[in-house]
């Protein structure tokens, strides 16, 4: 019996395809979200020229001299703003130096070490802690942390006097320094970073973590393996937003700091001077001297801007998850 080579062979059939066509939820969704980001830009912008316009009649008095004089002076005219921008610098280094081991620490031990029920638990509290105001922070320090601060930095200088930035004059005041202040400020900086950095290590792959263990590594070795170099985004992005809060720290810095414009290496010592801190406690001036004011929050205004930009490109560059599979 032959197979008559003219029987036909059925078509295949045709291939369904897919058209992403969104519902009106989704393009109403996008719309709003949208509008929303633009409309954060545009805040940032007329702010910007705000602080612009407010601060000419200052740049015009002072020139390139107001970023390279120390003493700012409202009542005399006298406006620089490289002593504020010293002691802005140092307190939110030295917050984010103290609070970044910790918070990678906790969030660690939140994510990979705790049970379900102390995460839960720790999850809360630091979320909690996060949304704490910063007045109630600033005076727990100035009236219960200050006094206990003061030992330390007596130990600091008693023992370590031998490196520079621990060393203090004979007879000098540690109390009201920027090392106070930027442990204060860490408190406040610890709980938003830990919360971030926390939020990454979770999303590590639960694959990436169960072959680590299972080819014979230990907690740590899979930590140090698998979660660190997943979570590397993670850290730089909550530092970075660390360092950003610490910047802007007004209340506490207003509180610990005499807000003295001053360049030095004893930040054990009384003294020390921020942008916002000096601002709010010069807030009532008028005239030339609010320009000046206006002039030194547009610094502060261009220099978190500048630093929330580079966290972006780093981070950009270094995607949590790259290096997990190296």
């Amino acid at each position: 019996m032959t197979v008559s080579s003219s029987a036909s062979v059925p078509a295949p059939p045709d291939r369904l395809v897919l058209a992403d066509l969104p519902s009106r939820a989704d393009r109403l969704f996008r719309r709003v979200t949208s509008g929303a980001g633009l409309s954060v830009l545009a805040l940032l912008i007329v702010i910007g020229f705000f602080l612009v316009y407010r601060s000419v009649p200052a740049f015009e008095a002072s020139g390139f001299g107001f970023f390279t004089t120390i003493q700012f002076d409202p009542a005399s005219g006298h406006f620089g703003v490289l002593g504020l921008l010293y002691g802005t610098v140092v307190v939110a280094l030295i917050a984010v130096a103290v609070a970044v081991p910790f918070s990678v620490l906790a969030a660690l031990f939140i994510s990979d070490y705790a049970s379900p029920r102390v995460r839960g638990f720790l999850t809360g509290l630091v979320d909690l802690l996060a949304a704490i105001p910063s007045l109630l922070y600033g005076l727990w320090g100035f009236s219960f942390l200050r006094p206990y601060i003061t030992p330390l930095s007596q130990w600091l200088t008693g023992n370590l006097g031998w490196f520079p930035l621990f060393e203090t004059k004979p007879g000098a005041v540690l109390f009201n320094s920027m090392f106070v202040a930027g442990l204060v400020v860490s408190l406040m900086v610890i709980p938003i970073t830990t919360s971030v950095i926390r939020e990454v290590f979770t999303q590590t792959p639960p694959g990436e973590k169960e072959a680590a263990l299972a080819l014979g590594s230990t907690r740590w070795g899979m930590v140090r393996t698998v979660v660190l170099p997943f979570g590397r985004g993670g850290i730089v992005g909550g530092s970075m937003l660390g360092l950003g809060r610490a910047l802007g720290e007004t209340i506490a810095v207003s509180l610990l700091l005499p807000q003295v414009p001053e360049l030095t290496t004893h930040l054990l010592e009384f003294g020390g001077a921020t942008i916002s801190g000096f601002v709010a406690n010069n807030a009532g001036q008028s005239g030339p001297a609010l320009s000046g004011l206006m002039a030194a929050g547009l610094v502060l205004f261009a220099f978190t801007l500048a630093t929330n930009f580079t966290a972006s490109v780093i981070i950009s560059r270094s995607r949590s998850g790259a290096g997990v599979d190296a």
